[in-house]
């Protein structure tokens, strides 16, 4: 397969045998059906380099050539290991955008603001809960509560006490995020808390894995935005080290990004569509445990650059 395109964003053209795609990824690949007439299997199945049980089923579809009568059995082909994380990072270390005047990269160079949220796991007390506790998951140790008010229209009608925006630039608490599991504090603070954000300022967001719990690899998603992966690595985010080697000629572009186990991603993306737009982990369950926050992105000067109004008709929630 030739991949061409994520999430909708051209790629400087590779071949593989396989792909990587997160919950909430997308890719294009092109084939050239110049292979003996046959049935061939496709086959996907699930990549998991955590200690966490999984569905471990392969899924498959038949590419089958016309004319051949559907009683030829197909062959399976040689998927990676369900754990083979060096794939993993091997896939993604491919990922390049075009980068060509017409489809150009405009990767912020300068950053106005650095963001860092760690990504966690953990358990709140919970009376009427199997143990008393209850499984929750946190950015920054701030597990998101929805409120009965959308978030948008709070906003835009200036509507108090739907949400705050406080939301921490960085943890509380500095720590081996990503050493020995943790297994002890792992209580989290609820709140609706949003990060607000200057009309077309420039950010770098480094989401962190941590060990509380469990080390895991989480998709996640940023509404509204396109943005530019600039860096990955396994461990701790060294801020002195590690963004001297952030790709920012060619780093892929895209709205969902997997960050890997145990590890951490860089982001960068500029801040130039107004509104309230929600960044999530695309691991349902998670989501609803409270893994996700929003950014409020300021108006501009223009109407051009201001959230639109809501139509007249826009039925009540």
């Amino acid at each position: 397969m030739t991949v061409v395109e994520i999430d909708a964003v051209y790629t400087k053209p590779f071949t593989t045998q396989a792909l990587l795609i997160a919950p909430g990824q997308t890719t294009n690949v092109l084939i050239k059906a110049d292979r003996s007439p046959s049935r061939y299997f496709m086959a996907a199945r699930p990549f998991i380099d955590a200690p966490i049980p999984v569905d471990n089923k392969t899924v498959t579809a038949i590419l089958q050539y016309k004319g051949i009568p559907n009683t030829i059995l197909p062959t399976l082909p040689q998927l990676p290991a369900p754990n083979d994380t060096n794939f993993a990072l091997s896939y993604n270390s491919k990922l390049k955008s075009l980068n060509t005047p017409q489809f150009p990269a405009n990767v912020p160079l300068q950053v106005d603001r650095h963001l860092f949220y760690t990504i966690s796991l953990g358990q709140n007390p919970c009376p009427s809960c199997q143990n008393g506790t209850q499984l929750t998951a946190s950015l920054n140790n701030i597990t998101f509560v929805m409120p009965k008010v959308g978030l948008l229209q709070a906003h835009y009608s200036n509507i108090n006490g739907v949400f705050r925006t406080d939301f921490p630039d960085r943890p509380f608490a500095q720590f081996n995020y990503t050493g020995a599991p943790l297994t002890a504090n792992l209580g989290t603070s609820l709140g609706t808390r949003l990060s607000k954000l200057a009309f077309n300022s420039t950010i770098e967001l480094v989401l962190q894995d941590t060990n509380l719990l469990t080390v895991e690899s989480h998709p996640f998603h940023l509404h509204g935005y396109n943005f530019f992966v600039v860096g990955t690595g396994i461990g701790n985010f060294d801020p002195k080290k590690d963004p001297a080697k952030f790709n920012l000629i060619d780093p892929p572009e895209r709205n969902t990004v997997g960050v890997p186990t145990g590890g951490w991603t860089a982001i960068r993306f500029r801040a130039d569509n107004p509104g309230v737009w929600f960044m999530h982990c695309h691991l349902e369950l998670h989501t609803m445990w409270g893994l996700k926050m929003a950014f409020v992105v300021e108006n501009g000067k223009s109407p051009e650059e201001s959230v639109l109004p809501p139509p007249e008709d826009l039925p009540p929630c």
